[in-house]
């Protein structure tokens, strides 16, 4: 038997009600499009017609938001998406849809189960957000709500991703009175309880753990999940999560009776086989860059020894044209010393990695942004969260011993239309690293001697 027919129906009258007054309707200005919605139709359980109201109070309509046609692009105006949704994406600044929002939008809006693998800074992440936000916006709830019981659900790998992601879902529903809620380890439990007790469950992004925590103490229901996201599967594969994941699928609707979006850097066999047995009828759609690195972030290498990493370090930060930097190191014990260096230099640098207690790499993450923090040294796992625009340079302070991490640290760079520097230190110990590396990015990388000023021995104040 499938493991999509073996959830069992949770009974309401276990579930708490929200201390909010009353329920409340979800706001979308769009008139309704009966269109092609034969695969969200199945999902709909009693669901009534579009409408609500636009949160700000404003007389903002879509006619404010002028973007020419274009050809060869898809403007978000062609998309029929509520008003309250264009507002926000005329906020951002975004006009024409990127090509994996391009290609999965005009499906995912109908209600198709999608399965993409694109690479990391295409925009998937507002792919899948703005699916999300237009399904609920145009089918409010009619039937009487309870706390916890989640409309949608994300799940992503990491604290930081699932951070990043409901920020963006912030962003983009702010117009609404659609609620987001974060459920990840390292951070109170009783406040996350306590927000979902306060306010309705719209869209729920979370960790594998910490949800599974939340489910077995019924203070989470998934059998109304109307939007389930898998983000990053590849990923999760990587880190052991997928039992966690099988869990919690079989808590959600039958894969007929919800909509399934699933996204992938790579399609593995592994991947392949998750997509046959938690999406109905899927349609897959790949984003193949023409290169496998981002044409915006230009790639340097430097040949060094092990003995003049830091110095090297040192001296490209100190350059002028270095305005914001992730450097990277492959173990949490190595960036925990290389950030404790750099602030001797007289640097202001922060430590992401998962011996960071999470309210810490919150800050962190804000103080980078910011400008407060200049430099932020990152193991991979804690830096695939990270989607800031304006870094300038991400630096390999050792090579990654996967191939597919360097393509993903070196997109934290030359992001939404800026371009950016990749530099990567190779010494005696992983210059070996380089050749799997070239072979995934199709080219061979240029390697250099760094110039001898570039060398020059740091003095540390102790």
């Amino acid at each position: 038997m499938s493991e999509e027919n073996q959830a069992s129906p949770q009974n309401n009258s276990d579930k708490p009600q929200t201390s909010a007054a009353k329920p409340e309707g979800n706001a979308g200005n769009s008139s309704d499009n009966s269109g092609d919605k034969s695969q969200s139709t199945r999902r709909r359980r009693g669901r009534g017609g579009r409408g609500g109201r636009n949160r700000s109070g404003s007389s903002w309509n879509v006619s404010h938001f002028k973007v020419e046609p274009e050809e060869g692009k898809v403007r978000f105006h062609d998309l029929d998406l509520p008003d309250t949704l264009m507002h926000a994406i005329a906020d951002t600044g975004f006009q024409y849809c990127s090509p994996i929002q391009a290609r999965s939008l005009p499906l995912t809006l109908r209600g198709h189960d999608v399965v993409g693998k694109a690479q990391t800074g295409t925009g998937k992440t507002a792919a899948f957000l703005v699916a999300i936000i237009d399904d609920l916006l145009k089918n409010p709830i009619e039937h009487e709500r309870y706390a916890g019981e989640a409309r949608s659900l994300i799940i992503a790998p990491t604290r930081e991703l699932v951070m990043q992601i409901a920020e963006d879902a912030r962003i983009l529903s702010k117009y609404s009175d659609l609620h987001v809620h974060t459920l990840v380890g390292g951070m109170d439990y009783d406040k996350q309880r306590r927000h979902l007790h306060e306010k309705y469950c719209d869209i729920l992004v979370a960790t594998p753990g910490r949800l599974m925590d939340f489910c077995g103490s019924n203070d989470v229901y998934l059998d109304r999940v109307e939007v389930l996201v898998i983000d990053e599967a590849d990923r999760m594969l990587d880190m052991g999560f997928i039992p966690q994941v099988r869990r919690i699928v079989r808590q959600t609707p039958r894969n007929d009776h919800r909509q399934t979006l699933l996204f992938s850097a790579t399609f593995t066999p592994e991947v392949e086989t998750l997509t046959e047995q938690w999406t109905h009828k899927p349609i897959k759609i790949e984003i193949e860059p023409d290169h496998v690195a981002t044409d915006s972030v230009t790639q340097k290498v430097f040949i060094t020894q092990t003995r003049q990493k830091r110095d090297l370090l040192v001296n490209l930060l100190r350059g002028d044209d270095v305005e914001s930097v992730i450097v990277f190191a492959n173990r949490r014990d190595q960036c925990r010393r290389l950030q404790e260096f750099l602030g001797k230099a007289g640097f202001s640098a922060g430590l992401l990695s998962g011996e960071v207690a999470q309210n810490k790499r919150v800050r962190t993450l804000e103080d980078f942004k910011s400008g407060k923090i200049k430099v932020l040294v990152a193991t991979d796992v804690a830096g695939r969260g990270i989607h800031i625009d304006g870094i300038s340079h991400v630096v390999n302070f050792t090579l990654p011993e996967e191939a597919e991490d360097y393509v993903h640290r070196i997109g934290r760079t030359g992001r939404a239309g800026k371009t950016g520097t990749s530099i990567s230190f190779a010494c005696e110990d992983d210059a070996f690293l380089l050749e799997p590396i070239e072979a995934l990015l199709g080219e061979k990388l240029s390697c250099e001697q760094p110039p001898e000023e570039m060398l020059v021995r740091v003095k540390i104040e102790h």
